[in-house]
């Protein structure tokens, strides 16, 4: 399939308006031509924890939210994206909770990297562990099987509880390869186009290695599932948090892939008022990406902007979200920290908010994005220009939450009219509908408290200047007589 040169929307089903008809509400009433490159859905499967993020099954939709002729209706409208968490699923899954019961008797045992796989007995080696990129203490959890009493140590990347929700598959098994191949069937008959891969850069586990994005062994799985996915006209989406090198070289086998990098080289513009790394970087990098600013997680630090940054400056920037109220996620191992200690994976809050709630920065921001070439997608808080949601942190000790809130219709509708957001629902008009964004893009010389973007397509060029230290950002045009308009954003 092509998709749509548009902006997409992300959000969670229940995040406007309580459930996916809801949602499709939200869509057809107020944002058909906002979401015109359609929406990510975030997991809408029953799950045991992560907000989603731990599935039992792809094969149906959580009640509360709707069930899949919801997401097909959707679907006739707009194209749908939804999460496949390729490297796991969740402890509660008919799959593992039928190895709990009967262990390697159960006929999905094989689904699942019990630690023999991996070590000779099954006895984990720590130095073997040293080098692993990890994502909890250990990367195992322990269970006992209910009809034998024995207890078994299975494979866990994910998961903050000890065992863990999160039960990673082993991709070599066939029985693996044919739940997929269901879970893709069953996407593409209630009328999905594309499928994140999530966490598949840590669907390799080999010793020596850090488990993560482990070349060349990726490539294999990543040829066989996208040839899955072509042959049922579905995109894929591998989502990687990795050195910017491992993205480019996704790029270059042709896979589309998000760009991490932009959020913050736009964030890290808009507070210094200095162009040339963004400039530097919108120059060199691929065009065959997803561009955002914000997310269901936060704004990417480590490793994805490893050796593009310097940690001091990084810190100087991290200590202003902090201030503003941010939180952070940091990496575990320290074999992948910086040689100084700087540790921020990911900086939690929302763009917003980062920006001061300024509303001529945060829209120079969304307008440096949108300008940026690629597939837009705009989380739905920022969409509404939300603020950080620090009680929503308190309550559940959850960082992520800070920029996770959940909108009422009512809360829509009047967030809908705000200036802020009648100026950004107006800049991602201009952003669907102007030809030109599907011609040849320049990242013009403008001097270091300036930016200037340029896209030309026949007679039709529109230019967007950004003015970094007032956040002043104005679009000059050719209109459909052929003459130059300007807009200021």
């Amino acid at each position: 399939m092509t998709l749509h040169n548009q902006v997409q929307l992300i959000t969670y089903p229940d995040s406007m308006g309580g459930d996916l008809k809801a949602l499709r509400h939200v869509l057809e009433t107020h944002l058909a031509d906002i979401a015109a490159g359609g929406v990510h859905i975030l997991p809408p499967f029953p799950s045991s924890g992560d907000r989603g993020f731990a599935p039992l099954t792809y094969l149906e939709i959580e009640p509360a939210f709707g069930t899949w002729e919801d997401v097909a209706a959707i679907g006739q409208r707009f194209d749908v994206l939804v999460d496949l968490m390729v490297n796991h699923i969740s402890r509660q899954s008919p799959y593992f909770q039928d190895f709990l019961q009967k262990g390697r008797a159960s006929e999905y045992a094989d689904l699942f990297l019990t630690l023999d796989k991996i070590w000779p007995g099954g006895e984990p080696v720590q130095d073997d562990i040293d080098q692993m990129f990890l994502r909890r203490p250990l990367p195992y959890s322990t269970y006992t099987v209910a009809s034998t009493g024995e207890q078994e140590r299975v494979w866990t990347t994910f998961g903050k509880t000890d065992p863990s929700e999160q039960i990673d598959l082993d991709i070599y098994s066939q029985h693996t390869k044919q739940l997929l191949k269901t879970f893709f069937l069953n996407f593409k008959m209630h009328g999905v186009k594309i499928v994140r891969l999530d966490a598949v850069g840590y669907v390799i586990k080999k010793l020596g290695t850090s488990c993560f994005f482990v070349e060349p062994d990726i490539y294999s799985f990543l040829d066989w599932i996208k040839e899955l996915a072509d042959s049922l006209e579905l995109e894929l989406l591998p989502e990687v948090h990795a050195h910017y090198s491992t993205q480019y070289k996704l790029a270059e086998r042709g896979f589309w892939i998000y760009d991490f990098i932009l959020p913050y080289r736009i964030l890290e513009a808009l507070l210094t008022h200095r162009s040339s790394d963004l400039l530097d970087y919108l120059r060199t990098r691929p065009h065959r990406q997803f561009t955002m600013l914000d997310c269901h997680d936060g704004i990417p630090v480590k490793p994805d902007l490893d050796e593009l940054i310097d940690t001091t400056a990084a810190r100087r920037l991290v200590d202003l979200c902090i201030e503003r109220g941010a939180n952070l996620s940091l990496i575990l191992s320290e074999e992948h920290k910086s040689s100084d200690g700087f540790d921020v994976h990911q900086i939690r809050c929302t763009y917003y908010s980062a920006l001061a709630e300024d509303d001529d920065a945060y829209l120079a921001a969304r307008a440096i994005q949108l300008f940026t070439p690629g597939i837009p997608q705009v989380y739905y808080v920022g969409l509404l220009a939300g603020a950080n949601d620090q009680e929503a942190v308190a309550s559940t000790g959850e960082g992520r939450e800070i920029n996770r809130r959940n909108y009422t219709l009512e809360e829509i509708e009047a967030r809908l009219d705000l200036p802020v957001v009648q100026r950004l629902m107006e800049l991602i008009r201009f952003r669907n509908t102007y030809a030109a964004f599907g011609g040849d893009f320049q990242a013009l010389d403008a001097g270091e408290q300036m930016l200037r973007l340029r896209w030309t397509l026949g007679n039709q060029r529109c230019e967007l200047t950004v003015d970094l230290p007032s956040g002043r950002s104005v679009i000059v045009y050719t209109d459909e007589q052929g003459q130059s308009a300007e807009y200021i954003v």
